[in-house]
């Protein structure tokens, strides 16, 4: 297959997973909203955090009544996993200079997936372009469109948008959820951890401590 193929191919798979995914910032305006944000503050949090998982759990331990600190710790947490992706992602993109800084922003699950996914290191340096681009604008317009159209509502509590945020959230984690029983049994065994630590720590803090269950894993 001519180079020129392998790149064509990479802005297709580029384009389709961005604009696709991009969609799901819809569901993150109406939930940032429901959570108490405002439109500035959820557009801000698109723009700069940038991490459809991260962001959801933000919003989710702020919608509960969690403090900020918590909320963010649990954010950080699970946006950590972008730094073993441009680990992973360093030597294929090569990117040099002030450039390392916005690719870094770029360096998520989806823009990850179809990089690795091309035969070609052209292609590959395509396919995260392409991807992040795509995606970026995409989750942007669509958060503000999810915003605006959310506040509008008054109480948006009356059309039951306050489920919007986890159900977005459980979209996201269940295909990784399905292709490996291993992730199948940390999550199971996390959510036990949380569930368990519900009644006696404040909002928030039980998704933290639903991190120990990465560890029994790891020592098993």
């Amino acid at each position: 297959m001519e180079p020129t193929t392998h790149r064509s191919a990479a802005i297709r798979d580029g384009l389709g997973v961005g604009l696709a995914v991009g969609l799901s910032g819809l569901a993150f305006g109406a939930a940032a909203i429901t959570a108490g944000l405002t439109v500035p503050q959820a557009c801000v949090l698109s723009l700069l955090t940038f991490t459809g998982a991260s962001q959801f759990a933000l919003t989710g331990a702020v919608s509960a009544g969690g403090d900020l600190v918590a909320a963010t710790l649990g954010a950080l947490l699970l946006g950590g996993r972008n730094t073993l992706y441009g680990l992973r992602l360093a030597d294929l993109l090569q990117v040099r200079g002030p450039r390392r800084l916005l690719a870094a922003h770029g360096v998520i699950d989806e823009t990850t997936a179809v990089t690795l996914a091309q035969p070609t290191p052209q292609a590959a340096r395509t396919g995260f372009a392409t991807t992040f681009a795509s995606l970026y604008l995409t989750w942007n317009l669509t958060t503000l469109a999810g915003a605006l159209g959310t506040s509008f509502l008054g109480d948006p509590g009356v059309l039951g948008l306050d489920v919007v945020g986890p159900a977005a959230f459980l979209a996201i984690l269940w295909p990784r959820l399905a292709e490996r029983a291993e992730l199948r049994r940390l999550a199971a065994g996390a959510a036990a951890i949380a569930l368990c630590a519900t009644p006696f720590l404040p909002p928030g803090v039980p998704v933290l401590l639903s991190a120990a269950a990465v560890l029994v894993v790891m020592a098993r």
